[in-house]
C-alpha cells in the first residue's frame, strides 16, 4: 500500500495536529490559571515547580519518543503518548480533591507530579507531530505541512490566555463545586479522545526502518539524568540559589558527569538513544547550532516584551496579552508560508536567512523603544518578529530529515526539536540574570530602600513603591504634629529627601515657619519625588530589558551566520532510501 496516496494520510495530519493543539495549548492555558490555583491549593513557595515540572519532563521526554519511534511503530508512541497526556490533565484537575494522598503529600505536591506526568505526554506530542509528518510526505512536499505546525503553536498563544481565564473565572458555574481552573486541565479530554480516536483507527501502522531494534537502556538513562539536572541547574531561583551556589553546581556538575558517561556509553553501543554520528552530518549539526541560538532568542522576545508593556508602558495585563497576538499572528503566516514557498521552490536555505533577516529588524526595533513609545509600536515590533521567526519552527527540521538516513529520522527530528528547546532554557536563564544586574545598576543609590523596591516592583508592578511615600507623608505630618523630634530625624534617613525640604520640615519644627503652608510644601515635595521614584524604575526596566534584546540581537546574528553555513541539498521528493513499509 502506499501510504502518500492513501486517504489516511489526511486524517492521520488531523490527528496529529489536534493533539500537538492540546499539547501547545496546555503551554499556555495553565498559566493564566496559577494565581487562582496557588490560591486553592497553597504553597505559594513551590507554584514555579507546576511550570518547571511540565518543563523539565518535557525536555527529556523529546529525544526518548524520537529513539522510541525509530525502534517501534510511529503510532503505537503517538498512542502512548495522547493516553499519558490525557492521563496526566485527568490527574491535574482532581489534584487536592481528596486531601493529602499517601506518599504525594498535599493538594500542591499532587500537581507538580501530575504535571511532570503531563510533560512526558507533551514532549511526545511535539516530537512525534514532526516524525509522523515525515513520514506521511517526502522533503519535497513536507514544508507546507510541517508549517501547519507553526500555525498550531500559533494559534494556541492567542487563544490560549483567553480561555483559561474565562475557564478560570467562570468555570466554577459547569458544574457546581468544581473550582474553575480545574477545567484548564478538563477541557484537553474531549479534544483528546477525538486526536485520539483519528489515530487509533485512521493511520496506518508504519514500520520502523531501523537497522537495530534494541534500545540501550543504560544509554538512554546517562542522557535522561544529564538533562535533567541540566535544565534542574538553570530553572532554581537564581535570586534564591545564584550561580555560584552550592545547589547550582551540583546540578550542573552533576549533568556534566552524567553526559560524559553517556558519550563514553556511545561510543561502544549499537544503540544509543542519540546517534552521535548524526553529528558528522554538515546539515544536522550546522542546524542543530541554529536551532539553540534561535530557541533562545525566540522565549526571550516572548518573556521580556509583556513585561515592558506592563512595568514600563504602565499598561494592563490585558492589554499586554492583547499586544502580543500580533506575534502569534506573525508567527503562523510566517511558518505557513515559508512551507509553502519552500514546497514551490525546493530550496531552503534562503528562506531561513530571509526569516532571520526580518527578526534582525524586528528585535533591532525593539532595542530602541523608549518608555514614551505607543504598545501598539510595541506591537507592530513583535509582528516583524513573529513574521520572522515562524519560518525557523518547520524549516530547520526539514533540513535535517532531508539530510539524514530514513532509519535515523526520529533520532534526528527530536534532537533538532531538543536543541530548540535547550536553547530557550539556557537563554531565559541567562538573561534572567541579566535582568536583575542591569536593574541593580540602572537603580540610583540614592532612592529609598532600592532592593526592597526592585523586588516589589519585579512582582507587583509600580503601585507599591506610589504607596510607600504616600506613608511617609503620614509619617512626617505626625511627627511634626506631637513635635517630635526623633521621629522626624528616622523618617528623614527612611526617605532621603533633598536638602531642600529637610531645611524646610527642621524650620518648622523649630517654630520658622507656618505649619500649613510647610504641610503643603511638603505634600508637593513628596509628590514630587514618588513620581522621580515612579520614572527612575520605569527607566530601569525599559534599560534592562532593551539591553536584553541587544543581547537576543546578537543571537540572532550569530544564528544567521551559523544558516549561512548550512549546505543546501535538493528536497527529496521520495522517502529514499526507503518508503516505511505498512504492516
Amino acid at each position: 500500500m502506499n501510504l502518500l496516496a492513501s486517504p489516511e494520510r489526511r486524517y492521520t495530519l488531523g490527528g496529529v495536529l489536534l493533539a500537538l493543539f492540546l499539547g501547545a495549548l496546555d503551554q499556555t492555558i495553565v498559566a493564566t490559571a496559577l494565581p487562582r490555583i496557588v490560591s486553592d491549593l497553597r504553597g505559594l513557595e513551590r507554584y514555579t515547580w507546576i511550570v518547571t515540572a511540565y518543563l523539565l519532563t518535557f525536555t527529556v521526554a523529546t529525544p526518548i519518543y524520537g529513539k522510541l519511534a525509530d525502534v517501534y511503530s510511529r503510532k503505537r508512541m503517538e498512542l502512548i503518548a495522547i493516553v499519558i497526556f490525557l492521563v496526566g490533565s485527568v490527574l491535574c484537575g482532581l489534584a487536592g480533591e481528596f486531601g493529602a494522598l499517601p506518599l504525594l503529600g498535599d493538594g500542591m505536591n499532587q500537581l507538580i507530579v501530575f504535571r511532570a506526568l503531563q510533560g512526558l505526554g507533551g514532549g511526545g506530542l511535539f516530537a512525534m507531530a514532526f516524525i509522523i509528518i515525515a513520514d506521511l510526505f517526502p522533503p519535497a512536499e513536507r514544508g507546507r505541512y510541517q508549517g501547519l505546525v507553526g500555525a498550531v503553536f500559533a494559534l494556541s498563544s492567542v487563544i490560549g490566555p483567553f480561555v483559561g481565564g474565562v475557564l478560570t473565572d467562570h468555570g466554577d458555574a459547569l458544574i457546581p463545586g468544581v473550582a474553575g481552573w480545574r477545567w484548564v486541565f478538563y477541557v484537553n479530554l474531549p479534544l483528546g479522545f477525538v486526536a485520539l480516536w483519528f489515530i487509533a483507527t485512521r493511520m496506518p501502522v508504519l514500520s520502523p526502518l531501523a537497522a537495530y531494534r534494541r534500545l540501550d537502556y543504560l544509554s538512554m538513562l546517562w542522557f535522561t539524568g544529564a538533562l535533567a539536572a541540566f535544565v534542574l541547574g538553570l530553572q532554581l531561583d537564581k535570586q534564591v540559589h545564584p550561580w555560584s551556589a552550592p545547589e547550582t553546581f551540583l546540578f550542573l556538575g552533576g549533568a556534566a558527569l552524567l553526559l560524559g558517561l553517556f558519550l563514553l556509553r556511545s561510543r561502544s553501543s549499537p544503540s544509543p538513544v542519540l546517534d552521535l554520528t548524526l553529528f558528522r552530518n554538515r546539515v544536522f549539526t550546522t542546524s542543530a547550532i541554529a536551532l539553540f541560538l534561535m530557541g533562545a532568542a525566540f522565549l526571550n522576545i516572548v518573556l521580556f516584551a509583556p513585561l515592558f508593556l506592563i512595568n514600563v508602558l504602565g499598561v494592563s495585563a490585558t492589554e499586554a496579552g492583547l499586544s502580543m497576538i500580533p506575534f502569534s499572528l506573525g508567527t503562523a503566516a510566517g511558518s505557513t508560508l515559508a512551507g509553502q514557498l519552500v514546497s514551490r521552490f525546493g530550496h531552503y536555505r534562503w528562506f531561513m536567512l530571509a526569516g532571520e533577516g526580518v527578526v534582525l529588524v524586528g528585535v533591532y526595533l525593539l532595542t530602541t523603544l523608549t518608555p514614551q513609545a505607543s504598545p501598539g509600536q510595541v506591537a507592530l515590533y513583535l509582528a516583524l518578529c513573529g513574521l520572522g521567526l515562524g519560518p525557523t519552527m518547520p524549516l530547520f527540521p526539514l533540513a535535517i530529515q532531508n539530510a539524514v538516513d530514513v532509519r535515523k529520522l526520529g533520532q534526528a527530528t527530536s534532537a533538532s526539536l531538543l536543541f530548540r528547546q535547550i536553547g530557550g532554557v539556557v537563554g531565559t536563564a541567562v538573561m534572567g540574570t541579566v535582568l536583575a544586574v542591569t536593574l541593580m545598576r540602572a537603580m540610583p543609590e540614592t532612592t529609598m530602600a532600592v532592593s526592597d523596591m526592585l523586588e516589589k516592583g519585579r512582582q507587583n508592578g509600580l503601585a507599591a513603591i506610589a504607596a510607600q511615600y504616600d506613608s511617609l507623608a503620614a509619617e512626617l505630618k505626625e511627627a511634626l504634629a506631637r513635635h517630635d523630634g526623633r521621629a522626624l530625624e528616622r523618617t528623614l534617613r527612611k526617605a532621603k529627601l533633598p536638602p531642600v525640604v529637610e531645611h524646610r520640615l527642621w524650620a518648622a519644627f523649630n517654630g520658622t515657619a507656618a505649619a500649613d503652608s510647610l504641610q503643603r510644601f511638603v505634600a508637593q515635595q513628596l509628590g514630587a519625588v514618588r513620581e522621580q521614584m515612579l520614572t527612575q524604575l520605569r527607566s530601569g526596566f525599559a534599560e534592562a530589558i532593551l539591553c536584553i534584546y541587544r543581547y537576543v540581537l546578537g543571537l540572532i546574528l550569530a544564528g544567521f551566520a551559523v544558516t549561512c553555513f548550512i549546505p543546501e541539498l535538493p528536497l527529496r521528493r521520495t522517502h529514499e532510501p526507503s518508503q516505511s513499509l505498512l504492516r
